[in-house]
């Protein structure tokens, strides 16, 4: 690799972008209740707009993903920055459903840019230790989310409007943006990881493994950032703390994947998911019926559970279908936000009917909010109880099975 590339910058500017990629999804979960009271929007109008950062992810990953070859990560990179920057102020500009609809999907497209330029760059920088500096990158998806979470219980307890709280965004944008500004990248040549595109393509439409792998991925994402996404309305009335929950969880996970060389090879990547599908249906099923500081505990065991899933989807397609390439791991990252995208309206009619059933049995309001956000928490556990069989499956069917070097 050239020695003018300074991969440490790069790595520290991409970690950055994806630090502005966890803020936006932090500060949207801490602004629902503002909404529903600056605009008068309903929970299902919420789920829409949450849909549009989601869906703008994949939509981006798609089109990142095959340009990856021929435009490589410093451009794919910037397009993510002016994503981000319009996407912040058109959203700043917004005042009421359809701009914030729009200006929430460009986010979500600066997001998956981020995705699909990023998580190949890190491979090919560190070839012979893909995984765990994978895993370190994707510490910030949580660590901003700790961020963003604080920034807007601090701005919330100052009674900012929720104008300031999306505007603290502009920050890591502008300095992710000036650490790319006049770098060395490397070039994409040698290894898999920058193989042709028609190459990538062979190696995904012929491998069900791949397919399997990216229906997984819809699911693991929603256990952990349908949760999330939604903190505030599912916990805003069990006692505990919703923002607080969200930093608590997002730090511990933080943590998690950075610690997480010595653990994914004790486990290997498969033993891993394993154990985290197991563990995220325990948490999300008990906290389903948790109140005040038992809510605290089950986030714990909930962090741990869900802590794992995003890096390792993407390692196991970089260790197990290099050929796959950074097609491959975009598609992955994709297919998790798209899962996630397709219940956000769901989830929000959830929280919205089960509020409704509870409402016309009599109960008052506070005691009606509680009983949806649990019902919905109720719900979404089946998720990750279908990921125990799957990732049960795949466990033994890979037991035997050696991840691929990546160069030929």
């Amino acid at each position: 690799m050239n020695q003018n590339i300074n991969k440490n910058r790069l790595f520290f500017a991409s970690c950055l972008a994806l630090i502005t990629t966890a803020m936006a999804f932090a500060i949207r979960a801490g602004i629902m209740n503002d909404l529903t009271v600056t605009l008068g929007l309903s929970d299902t109008e919420k789920g829409w707009i949450n849909q549009m950062a989601f869906l703008g992810f994949p939509i981006a990953t798609m089109i990142g993903g095959p340009l990856y070859n021929s435009l490589g990560p410093k451009k794919l990179g910037f397009i993510a920055f002016f994503g981000h920057l319009l996407g912040i102020t058109f959203t700043l500009l917004s005042n009421s459903f359809w701009p914030l609809f729009l200006s929430t999907f460009l986010i979500g497209f600066a997001n998956g840019m981020v995705e699909a330029a990023f998580n190949p760059l890190i491979a090919n920088m560190y070839d012979e230790n893909k995984t765990t500096m994978l895993n370190r990158f994707h510490v910030w998806f949580p660590g901003g989310i700790v961020i963003g979470s604080l920034i807007a219980f601090a701005l919330t307890q100052m009674e900012m409007p929720w104008q300031v709280k999306i505007a603290t965004m502009y920050l890591p944008t502008l300095i992710y943006g000036f650490l790319f500004f006049g770098q060395q990248f490397p070039e994409q040549t040698g290894g898999t990881i920058s193989s042709s595109n028609a190459e990538n393509f062979r190696a995904i439409f012929t491998s069900p493994l791949f397919w399997f792998m990216m229906i997984c991925m819809t699911m693991t994402a929603t256990t952990e950032l349908g949760t999330q996404q939604w903190v505030e309305r599912i916990l805003g009335n069990s006692g505990a703390e919703p923002l607080l929950v969200l930093a608590l969880v997002t730090g511990l996970m933080a943590v998690g994947r950075f610690f997480a060389g010595p653990i994914v090879h004790s486990l290997n990547i498969t033993g891993v998911l394993l154990a985290s599908a197991i563990i995220s249906a325990i948490a999300i099923y008990l906290m389903s019926s948790a109140t005040g500081a038992m809510v605290y505990v089950y986030a714990v065991l909930f962090a741990i559970g869900v802590c794992y899933f995003w890096p390792n989807m993407i390692s196991f397609v970089a260790e197990y279908m290099p050929k796959t390439g950074a097609l491959g791991m975009s598609l992955m990252g994709g297919a998790g936000m798209f899962g996630a995208s397709i219940f956000q309206p769901i989830i929000g009619s959830w929280l919205d009917s089960n509020r409704e059933k509870v409402l016309a049995q009599g109960v008052a309001q506070e005691a009606a909010e509680l009983a949806a956000g649990q019902a919905t928490l109720a719900s979404i556990a089946i998720i990750p109880m279908i990921l125990v069989v799957a990732f049960g499956f795949l466990f033994f069917f890979m037991r035997n099975k050696k991840a691929i070097t990546a160069h030929p």
